[in-house]
């Protein structure tokens, strides 16, 4: 009797090898879906600019958009050199040298990082406008009666903006500048000083041309944010791409323009990722020898000391200090604010709607990143890069791309229900937390997913390895292997994960439900109404949660 031969007619594999591959696992499929989930969003702005129900583009390109665009590349230009310099020069100076503070300034520099940009916007203008406290000291000190006897610099301008966006971001530059002067050598620099290279020269020289990469990245990043940002520009009255797809949107009523807008903020992004590529490309910086010694920062006093920590308090100053002492003051002038039953309910719905998110934005992360380690296919991996999207796309055009589509569906589905029901549902979806909490996740989901998958990267692979030896599958190795070692990891994840979405506002006023208040939109809300002395304890409750995360990065980040 002749054997059948079941062996695939040109792999030589058994055909039963070949129809297991063509069925997707449970990890495959899911990870899959997640991706599908995250990247949907991005998707949806891109469908809508092309397919608007009103074509308005000829109209934005010859009214409004050149001024949006000229004001977003302004402030980029701005805020990109300011950060350059603030960031890389003083985390060279508490890397490279011991003075008067260094030791507490090099946590404190990374304070401001908690300091939402429009809150430092509120207190900046309330500090320095005709009844702050700078001009009120100057009328009754010079004796001046009012504006007419004396000159003073405009307050609300551009480059108001592009100071307090500097003093809020500039910590993305320092944490990964400092990080990178850290990493180098000893012996580089101490080859450097025999060849007579001064102080300068061996910044210029030696350090920066090391550090390029890790500063490029950290300006990459705070011009991301300077393009998503909507509070303090709006504060200061800079109409920026931002501010266009809230007037289009909002008062024009043209879901189309809004979402073309957001394309033209999509290709900025993209291509300031580009660039940022392509600049450190052909960087390839190595250690020397494993005999390398870490840097040995040198002693500085007297008048150089003293340079060194004011250079250094400035910053420091300008975005952590000021804000918190102007919040401060109107807190403590107006205690009866603190039991404000409208403080309470944003302070509650902040924490369940940010806490749902993380929890489900970092769940997400891990079945992402291990499906994809898990799936017996490319196309997963493939994927897995395309999921950080979202974090570099502003949180307007994410609340684009969540609440069109989503407000679509939310009326197909409560017309269904109604019909083979009789009973009306509402809006299940947009009438609720369901979109803010889906525009979370996908905007913050590259943060988590980078944790993640970084985590995983330092399990040592022989550990799974012996526990599917031992007969655990996939989940029993994720969930008795992975997981307690990955436990700090993971919650640093989510703490960082719910610190964003604490501080997020565009995305927030655009897809939260009727009076529904987070921390942020009543700090807005309250601002915008000149009453600082409401939104002073929403502010410092945002702060709070803020340094938190920053105490956490500090503490991880720490040479």
């Amino acid at each position: 009797m002749t054997k059948q031969n079941t062996q695939h007619p040109q792999m030589g594999r058994p055909l039963a090898y070949h129809m297991r591959r063509l069925v997707p696992d449970v990890w495959s499929l899911g990870a899959g879906l997640i991706a599908l989930l995250v990247l949907a969003p991005v998707a949806s702005v891109i469908w809508l600019a092309f397919h608007p129900v009103e074509n308005i583009w000829p109209h934005l390109i010859s009214t409004v958009l050149p001024r949006y665009l000229g004001n977003t590349l302004y402030l980029m230009l701005g805020v990109g050199v300011l950060t350059a310099l603030v960031g890389t020069g003083a985390a060279w100076l508490v890397s490279m040298y011991r003075f008067a503070g260094s030791r507490w300034l090099d946590y404190a520099l990374l304070f401001p990082l908690a300091i939402p940009g429009y809150v430092g916007a509120y207190a900046l203008v309330d500090f320095f406008d005709y009844s702050g406290v700078v001009q009120t000291a100057l009328r009754a000190g010079f004796g001046w009666t009012d504006a007419r006897d004396y000159w003073f610099p405009g307050v609300r301008t551009r480059e108001m903006a592009v100071l307090v966006l500097s003093a809020a971001l500039y910590p993305y530059v320092y944490l990964l500048a400092r990080a990178a002067f850290r990493e180098q050598s000893n012996c580089t620099y101490e080859v450097a000083r025999a060849l007579g290279t001064g102080p300068w020269a061996m910044f210029w020289r030696v350090g920066l041309p090391l550090a390029r990469p890790a500063i490029a990245m950290g300006v990459a990043l705070a011009l991301m944010e300077t393009v998503a940002d909507f509070g303090t520009v709006d504060h200061f009255g800079v109409q920026t791409l931002t501010t266009g797809i809230f007037s289009v949107w909002l008062s024009g009523g043209n879901a189309g323009g809004a979402a073309q807008i957001s394309l033209v903020i999509l290709a900025l992004v993209v291509m300031l990722l580009g660039v940022e590529r392509v600049s450190r490309r052909n960087a390839r910086f190595h250690g020397m020898s494993r005999a390398s010694r870490p840097l040995a920062p040198q002693q500085l006093t007297g008048p150089k000391g003293w340079a060194a920590t004011f250079a250094c308090l400035i910053p420091f100053g300008v975005g952590f200090v000021l804000p918190v002492s102007v919040m401060l003051g109107h807190a403590v002038k107006k205690p009866d604010a603190w039991v404000s039953p409208g403080l309470l309910g944003a302070l509650g719905n902040t924490i369940v709607v940010g806490g749902v998110a993380a929890v489900l934005t970092v769940g997400g992360a891990l079945f992402l990143v291990y499906g994809v380690r898990m799936a017996r296919r490319g196309v997963p991996r493939l994927v897995l890069p395309l999921t950080s999207v979202g974090y570099a796309a502003p949180g307007t055009v994410l609340a684009v791309g969540v609440l069109i589509p989503l407000a679509a569906m939310d009326h197909h589905l409560a017309d269904g229900i109604l019909g083979l029901t009789g009973y009306d549902p509402g809006l299940v979806m947009t009438g609720t937390a369901f979109a803010l909490v889906l525009a979370y996740m996908v905007r913050f989901f590259g943060i988590a997913q980078g944790a993640v998958d970084a985590a995983f990267g330092r399990v040592s692979p022989s550990l799974p390895m012996a526990a599917r030896s031992l007969g655990r599958g996939p989940s029993g190795t994720l969930r008795e292997v992975y997981l307690p070692l990955m436990r700090g990891s993971v919650a640093t994840a989510l703490l960082v994960v719910f610190v964003d979405c604490v501080k997020e506002l565009p995305a927030t006023l655009l897809l939260r439900p009727f009076n529904y208040n987070t921390l942020a939109t009543r700090v807005y809300e309250q601002a915008s109404l000149e009453r600082l002395g409401d939104a002073a304890p929403a502010a410092l409750l945002v702060m709070l949660v803020g340094l938190a995360a920053v105490w956490v990065m500090a503490h991880t980040n720490r040479a």
